[in-house]
């Protein structure tokens, strides 16, 4: 078998791979360098090159860096002046979420910009009695819009800048994109605020939470009988759990609620509040010295008291929970939090919670303290949909956060300025120094800042790229492309690239789909006598702008604390994604001319 077709037959096996989401990008990605290698398409040298680029450094850095300013709280106080600039006004508080959000994610990329802001706007829209389905699709889609002007709004651009090397382009520069972006970015926000808004559907934001999840049936109240056995018993050699697989979530005495500890003894005519199926409720009547109280009517504030409360958690891309069951973690012991319930995407479930296999974007409604779950927020284990105490924040070390990301801009700039150019890994690296040096950044949670994953995903496809350039496979895809649209103009062939970027981004990671459609795209352009940066530009536009479906991670994070469905998406953002491809391929080749 030829080269060639090796590196083709691989790269659609990992296209499979990578849409399929059964194995993690990055394992993907080292598969496909390890099946280069084992073929002999690619030497060790050339397999495992990537991994030295200085791109890897330069976007390792980066998340440093913003972790300075997520430490510091910064995003956290803009979040908090919105509401005194809009008020209740639903239209001026869109506009200036999408704003901020736009010109946030400029510099911290989109995906962090919409965790950060998550709960702030969540927090706005109970402030101002809105709908948190009405803000929380402007947010993301703003980040999304907001991530396409800088080098450094996403880790596409990132990624597409340090591929574009191999083929004698210059990287880009900071602001290189800023131009056609932000005309891009200011017309979503406006079809978003004109058109979108009315799309978009009406949901959560007036109920409790326990009628958010409709917990009410699967929630009773048994009053402990003097002959039963329980009296005299903690809750702990009680343990309901397994005798009766009922979940106690508190204690009623004398009127009044009792804080819930292990050691905490039952007296008779304790009132329990039990979860559990209606079935295992129902068969608490045979057991001697419990009876159901059939005027039970369930609310939050029952399930609260001083210390303990009800709220919702995120579970987090990069949390050890991800594809574990609360059993199997020993959630409550370790967390000391109790699960009532678990939204996935519209999707609750309360029964038989301890065997659900939890993913990236589940909404668990928790009762614990407050200050038990802090920590796992700052860590980035858990996302709390409300805001975090202050006392988290670093706030005192704010202005070092801003001075490091100054000085990182200040040095990128520099060639501008003084001729003399900065490497854009070194002026990185420096700004790290500076958070590191005033502690406003740890150096024992240096690395934890770092999403790893994401840097193994772009050595490995860099070094794919090595492979379509090796065995010319890049260009025997261009000449297949050349000869089949050659006809239709240079335009109509840079909108077809535009349009297999999107459609591609939809099942796989916007860098993924980026790396794998850049080489083609390139010797495409390369072959027609045409300019090689006007569709390489095209294709980092096209990977940022994933609006259609709720896959992209800046919309998954939304998409169940917005109660949204999955059509949603697909009614809102494919107009969006119409408008900004046209706007696209017209100021494209005006700014980068064929």
């Amino acid at each position: 078998m030829s080269p060639i077709a090796i590196t083709i037959i691989l790269l659609i096996v990992a296209l499979i791979l990578f849409g399929s989401e059964k194995l993690p990008v990055d394992i993907v990605g080292i598969l496909l360098v390890i099946g280069l290698v084992m073929s002999g398409v690619l030497n060790i040298q050339e397999g495992v090159a990537g991994f030295g680029n200085d791109i890897i450094i330069t976007i390792g850095g980066l998340f440093i860096l913003v972790g300075g300013l997520i430490k510091t709280g910064l995003v956290d106080l803009i979040g908090r002046r919105l509401y005194q600039i809009a008020g209740d006004n639903e239209f001026i508080l869109t506009a200036l979420i999408m704003g901020v959000a736009a010109v946030s994610a400029s510099v911290l990329k989109n995906t962090t910009t919409t965790a950060m802001f998550l709960p702030i706007v969540i927090g706005l829209a109970n402030k101002a009695k809105i709908a948190p389905s009405k803000l929380l699709m402007p947010m993301a889609f703003g980040a999304i819009l907001g991530g396409s002007c800088t080098l450094i709004g996403t880790s596409t651009n990132l990624a597409v800048s340090g591929a574009i090397k191999r083929y004698g382009m210059e990287p880009y520069s900071m602001f290189e994109l800023t131009a056609v972006g932000a005309i891009i970015a200011l017309i979503g926000i406006v079809y978003m605020l004109l058109i979108g808004i009315r799309m978009l559907p009406r949901r959560g934001g007036e109920e409790s939470l326990t009628e958010q999840y409709a917990i009410r049936e699967y929630v009773s109240e048994l009053l402990v009988l003097p002959e039963s056995n329980l009296v005299g018993k903690t809750l702990g050699e009680a343990n309901l759990n397994s005798e009766l697989d009922l979940n106690v979530l508190g204690i009623i005495r004398d009127k009044e609620k009792i804080p819930l500890t292990a050691k905490e003894r039952i007296r008779s005519r304790d009132l329990l509040i039990v979860e559990g199926t209606i079935t295992d409720i129902l068969a608490v009547k045979e057991t001697v010295g419990l009876e159901i109280k059939p005027e039970f009517f369930l609310s939050d504030n029952i399930l609260e008291t001083d210390e303990v409360e009800l709220f919702e958690v995120m579970v987090m891309r990069e949390s050890p929970l991800v594809g574990q069951t609360l059993k199997a973690t020993n959630f409550r012991q370790n967390y000391n939090l109790t699960v009532l319930a678990i939204n996935r995407h519209g999707e609750t479930f309360i029964n038989k919670l301890s065997h659900v296999t939890l993913r990236f974007g589940d909404v668990l409604l928790v009762q614990g303290n407050r200050k038990t779950i802090e920590p796992y927020v700052v860590e980035g284990e858990l996302l709390l949909l409300e805001e975090v105490s202050a006392s988290s924040m670093r706030t005192e070390k704010r202005k070092w956060a801003l001075a490091a990301f100054g000085l990182f801009l200040t040095l990128s700039l520099s060639k501008i300025v003084t001729g003399f150019e900065v490497p854009l890994a070194v002026c990185v690296l420096l700004g790290v120094l500076l958070l590191l040096a005033t502690k406003t950044i740890r150096y024992s949670e240096l690395y934890s800042l770092i999403d790893f994953r994401l840097l193994v995903l772009i050595a490995c496809m860099i070094s794919f790229g090595t492979a379509m350039e090796k065995t010319g496979a890049d260009i025997y895809l261009a000449g297949l492309i050349r000869d089949n649209f050659e006809h239709f103009g240079p335009t109509a062939v840079l909108a077809g690239f535009f349009a297999l970027t999107v459609f591609l981004t939809q099942p796989m990671s916007n860098q993924a789909a980026a790396l794998v459609v850049v080489p083609v795209a390139v010797q495409t352009a390369a072959l027609l006598g045409l300019n090689p940066r006007t569709f390489a530009v095209a294709v980092t536009y096209a990977a940022s702008f994933s609006f259609i479906t709720p896959l992209e991670p800046a919309c998954i994070l939304v998409y169940t604390p917005g109660r949204y469905r999955f059509m949603d998406f697909v009614k809102v953002g494919t107009i969006l994604t119409i408008i900004v491809f046209i706007v696209s391929i017209i100021l494209v080749p005006i700014f980068w001319r064929f």
